[in-house]
């Protein structure tokens, strides 16, 4: 095991809906030498909305790191995809992330579903 957790990527989970929750956190994305700072929207387990940084340049399809950190120091980090731009917000998929943050994340989720009936559902769709 290599340390990296990789959702899937194949056709069967482009329309699958997961729960989304608001969630209070900053956000660094990374593309190269370029960085940008901005709010975070919403999360589900497959990925993230963030209002769009005012000097953005990015283009569906472009990957990027993305840096989370949220309120109480949790940080969360993985690799994203631009999926889609939609009235001023950046919707993000998430291509990679470590199993650190996984954990942080499977955790953020159950605390927000309140019972962990509820995320073993979200987490069984998550491997379809």
């Amino acid at each position: 095991m290599n340390g990296k957790f990789d959702p899937p990527s194949d056709a069967s989970a482009v329309g699958r809906r997961f729960h989304r929750f608001p969630v209070d956190g900053s956000v660094k994305l990374y593309s190269g030498t370029t960085m940008w700072t901005t709010r975070l929207i919403d999360m589900s387990l497959r990925g993230v909305l963030v209002e769009r940084p005012a000097d953005w340049t990015g283009t569906p399809g472009s990957r990027y790191r993305l840096d989370l950190r949220l309120d109480g120091g949790v940080m969360i980090g993985m690799g994203v995809e631009l999926a889609r731009i939609i009235d001023g917000n950046l919707g993000f998929n998430c291509v990679k992330i470590d199993l650190n943050s996984f954990a942080q994340l499977k955790r953020l989720i159950e605390l927000n579903l309140g019972n962990t009936e509820s995320l073993g559902r979200e987490l069984s769709s998550f491997g379809e």
